[in-house]
């Protein structure tokens, strides 16, 4: 359908963005900015919201020209994301410039002959002064690809029957918290009281399910909204999913109206198919996941981010609650949706807490901490990442379901904390007092002692514990060999170390990132002959060694062989497994009713 006109003033800011080389990856821009400054200075983000790492995306820039009718205007660079122009004030100044795009994450932009997709932070300058103006965005249907139609969330000014044309943003914060995708994509909707929803899925095979996927986003859509408003109208009046399949790759970014999907072809669901994979779950946790963002990161917000900077870093300590509560609840929402099973829930949960207990860096870096560091540490992870941090998504996911299960202690729970939260801040920017009030305002005592032990220090969650008082049975399991010796690695012909946890036995025998394991020694000697053997994958270790305790590992390091010895612990450490016990219990917890 052909968008409605819309009056736009006073005098936007305007782009139109053509797909100038489709095999050269390249889109081509011009921006006119109606009245621009005496000095008109010009920038682009350095990052994205929602991922807190500086991207550099003016890299991706070239050939910068400015014109104010038939005359150049000399365009000067001053610093990495910064120009200037000097110009007539009361005379409209175009700007021309390209863009290579081969990205194909959820954050930047890419163009080739079977899709375009943008995030305006990549594509559009900001024009300083004038950010708080209208912006108009125009897209340039490709002469080659008739079959393109465009999926956004801005909204239509005068578009063509495909969706080419004009579409308007409030000021520069909207227009870049719109992702735009050009495709001859799948498309399907629904609506939720009054507001439509889209979903867009390009890349899949032709034996995809697109019903069944659109039924799925449904439930999950109106589990959210449930939760957040009960039987009222939503906080939104629009939103789309952009959803890219590809052979390997995950990952969303939410936006106020839409969100961008990334995940494995392999993972949407098949005609004819009706058992849920692993896959499909994780999909169906990634809608969720990003979707609950609509309400928790998008309109509750850390004040530090109220207003985006975009040419630096914004730091805040409170990506514990807005990313790891959205963790929390991304899963707890498909169990209530009934798009999985309680069994299906806690085996999901025994692997958010593994892979928390396994990383010996939350015995360093507090929560608080690690929200604040994600610039440094989440975003830019090394062979050593797990023995310095830990991460804010999964132990946040954890804090969320400790206060969850403490809450129903005494008849409430952590749904109307979040809900109180909402009033209490009017669904807008958040400290961590506001959360504190919300805790004190449900059920009248203060939540700070929990607060400094769970998140500002590094004591382990009392997880066993409350678990068990919910019904839930706590097994135990063996852990892996790689558990065992403390490492984390790569097979192919050989052994390839890629981290080494701290504490464990094999950094007390000095394995270091990097290493190539190649053999094991048994005699004791510090020489690979004698009862020597070759080392491929690390489950041929336990056949090698049987019950000896010590042994001598052979690893290539920088090009020449070393000696380790290995002691391999008397007892493991047991690996946690979560089951039902009591499932009245476990179902009135994971439904949402309190345990009274």
């Amino acid at each position: 359908m052909a968008g409605q006109a819309m009056s736009i003033s006073p005098a936007p800011i305007r782009y139109v963005v053509h797909a100038h080389d489709l095999h050269a990856h390249q889109w081509r821009v011009v921006m006119t900015i109606p009245k621009p400054e005496a000095v008109q200075t010009l920038q682009l983000p350095v990052w994205i919201p929602g991922s807190y790492m500086v991207r550099e995306f003016s890299k991706q820039m070239s050939s910068l020209t400015a014109r104010q009718g038939n005359r150049v205007v000399l365009v000067k660079q001053t610093a990495k994301a910064t120009w200037e122009v000097q110009a007539q004030p009361n005379q409209a100044l175009t700007l021309e410039y390209q863009v290579h795009a081969h990205d194909a994450s959820v954050r930047t932009a890419w163009l080739d002959v079977n899709r375009g997709f943008f995030n305006p932070t990549s594509l559009c300058l900001m024009a300083v002064g004038h950010t708080d103006l209208p912006h108009v965005l125009n897209l340039v249907q490709p002469p080659d690809c008739p079959h393109w139609r465009v999926a956004t969330a801005l909204k239509p000014i005068r578009t063509t029957r495909q969706g080419f044309g004009d579409y308007a943003a409030n000021d520069y914060d909207e227009l870049a918290d719109s992702p735009v995708q050009m495709a001859d994509h799948w498309s399907g909707s629904f609506n939720i009281k009054g507001v439509p929803h889209q979903l867009v899925v390009t890349g899949a095979w032709p034996s995809f399910d697109g019903s069944r996927l659109l039924k799925d986003t449904q439930t999950i859509c109106e589990t959210a909204i449930r939760f957040w408003h009960g039987g009222k109208k939503p906080a939104h009046d629009r939103y789309v999913f952009l959803l890219h399949a590809v052979e390997d790759g995950y990952g969303g970014l939410e936006h106020r109206h839409s969100t961008a999907l990334i995940c494995k072809r392999g993972d949407l669901p098949a005609l004819h198919q009706t058992s849920t994979s692993e896959g499909y779950v994780s999909l169906l946790g990634l809608i969720s996941h990003e979707y609950f963002h609509t309400w928790l990161v998008k309109r509750l917000r850390p004040a530090t981010l109220t207003p985006y900077d975009y040419t630096q870093e914004n730091y805040t300590d409170l990506l514990w609650l807005f990313e790891g509560f959205t963790s929390y609840y991304d899963d707890l929402l498909l169990c209530r949706a009934e798009l999985i099973s309680p069994a299906r829930y806690l085996q999901l949960l025994t692997k958010t807490i593994q892979g928390v207990l396994q990383t010996p860096g939350r015995k360093k870096q507090p929560l608080s901490q690690a929200s604040f560091e994600a610039w440094t540490k989440l975003y830019r992870p090394d062979a050593n990442t797990p023995n310095l941090s830990v991460s804010y998504y999964a132990k946040g996911s954890l804090v969320a379901l400790c206060l969850d299960l403490s809450l129903r202690r005494s008849g409430h729970h952590l749904d109307e904390v979040m809900q109180a939260l909402w009033q209490h801040t009017r669904g807008g920017s958040v400290h961590e007092r506001d959360l504190l009030q919300a805790l004190k305002s449900v059920t009248g005592r203060a939540w700070h002692r929990e607060i400094k032990s769970w998140v500002h220090g590094t004591h382990d969650l009392p997880l066993q514990e409350l678990l068990t008082e919910h019904g839930v049975e706590v097994l135990e399991d063996a852990p892996s060999l790689a558990q065992t010796l403390g490492l984390r690695v790569k097979e192919t012909h050989s052994v390839m170390v890629q981290t080494v946890l701290h504490g464990s036995p094999a950094h007390a025998a000095g394995f270091s990132p990097g290493d190539e394991w190649l053999g094991v020694s048994l005699t004791g000697q510090q020489s690979p002959s004698g009862s020597a053997w070759r080392l491929t994958q690390l489950n041929q270790l336990p056949a090698i060694v049987g019950l000896r305790k010590k042994l001598i590992a052979w690893v290539a390091r920088d090009g020449q062989l070393t000696s380790l010895s290995l002691t391999l612990p008397q007892k493991n450490q047991a690996n946690l497994r979560l089951g039902i016990k009591d499932a009245k219990k476990v179902g009135r917890w994971l439904s949402g009713l309190s345990q009274t």
